[in-house]
């Protein structure tokens, strides 16, 4: 890991950035105490679904439910929507 003052890193700053981009990791620092970091970007994407699929597997859960029925969505009939709360 490289430390440069920020000084050095205004002057050396398109340097620096592709030390970066070649997966280093710059540490810049003010009067010699670490004010931030230049870093790689990780690794883009969306879920890992196999990292969940094996979490799951850990567990022993095969699925987090049955199956859905195709009305799922559907509206609700009226004689429900309009039946009164049972009293308690």
């Amino acid at each position: 890991m490289t430390t440069v003052s920020i000084k050095d890193a205004k002057n050396r700053f398109t340097e620096l950035g592709r030390a970066a981009e070649n997966g280093e990791t710059i540490t810049v620092t003010r009067n010699g105490k670490p004010a931030f970091v230049i870093a790689p970007l990780g690794k883009r994407g969306g879920l890992d679904l196999e990292a969940g699929h094996r979490y799951l597997t850990e567990q022993g859960i095969d699925g987090f439910f049955g199956d859905v029925p195709r009305d799922f969505d559907d509206p609700l009939p009226e004689d429900i929507l309009l039946r009164p709360l049972p009293e308690k």
